[in-house]
């Protein structure tokens, strides 16, 4: 039967520097050279990971935490968040006098044009402070929003029932349609390829990884994972520095164990 493999990216391809490791690059050409299908399941929107895209040869892809999905550079499921809603969560964060950033499948744009919190956990990425636009929610289509509060401070989140959250940073919490998940949109890509779901394996880190684990056949959680985490994983494996992707693809059957990784960069 065909196989397919969903990566998050952040800690779990990517190092805590952001980079790729090459034994993780040459384990995942490795599964597309022996018929088994490659696939990211990530909390970033589509314009965040092109390049890596382009790099592991991947065209079909979960984003914004599964509200956009995407089989062979084709959009099979798109669940944007009410404008509505969306101005229901600005009128409380505001009160709070928390910063908001919106993201649709091309950009982000935020609601604050100096938020040190906005800084930090972008930072944290890699990425830029973005663009100042408080009306852009309103113009176009929002897959995701980024709420940038503490985790003591979020309890007003929970009379906001049309959402879900997950917090990826000590500053930054996901926000999604209710009911959105990684999980969800795997079902959704893996219907489109008449897959199994015991045929599906899964890796991954974050808070928002543990219903992806918990959904597919075979759960891998890093080595670096919370430990939350590893709880719901079928197996743990090392690090993402240290060949974590590699060890965990062999110990689940999908690599050889005579596959033999390129040295990551920390070992060089």
């Amino acid at each position: 039967m065909k196989k397919i493999v969903f990566f998050d990216i952040d800690g779990t391809l990517l190092d805590g520097d952001k980079n790729l490791p090459d034994s993780a690059k040459d384990a995942v050409h490795a599964l597309q050279k022996n018929g088994i299908y490659t696939a990211i399941a990530t909390g970033r929107a589509p314009f965040m990971i092109s390049s890596l895209l382009k790099e592991l040869n991947i065209d079909s892809y979960v984003c914004f935490n599964g509200q956009y999905v995407v089989f062979e550079n084709k959009v099979i499921a798109a669940t944007s968040i009410s404008t509505e809603v969306l101005k229901d969560i600005e009128e409380s964060a505001n009160k709070h006098e928390h910063a908001l950033v919106y993201l649709n499948e091309n950009t982000l744009k935020t609601n604050a044009k100096n938020n040190d919190r906005i800084r930090k956990s972008l930072g944290s990425l890699k990425m830029a402070y973005p663009g100042y636009d408080p009306e852009f929610y309103i113009k176009k289509d929002i897959y995701q929003a980024l709420l940038f509060t503490k985790e003591n401070e979020a309890g007003y989140l929970t009379s906001l029932p049309e959402i879900s959250f997950v917090r990826w940073h000590e500053l930054s919490l996901d926000i999604m349609p209710k009911g959105g998940s990684k999980a969800r949109g795997i079902r959704q890509l893996i219907a489109r390829l008449g897959f199994r779901m015991e045929d599906v394996y899964a890796f991954g880190d974050g808070m928002n990884d543990i219903e992806m684990l918990q959904e597919v056949g075979t759960g891998v959680a890093m080595g670096n994972a919370h430990d939350i985490v590893k709880e719901h994983a079928d197996f743990v494996t090392t690090d993402v520095e240290n060949d974590g992707i590699v060890k965990g693809l062999k110990e689940v059957g999908l690599l050889a164990d005579s596959f033999e990784a390129a040295p990551s960069p920390s070992r060089l």
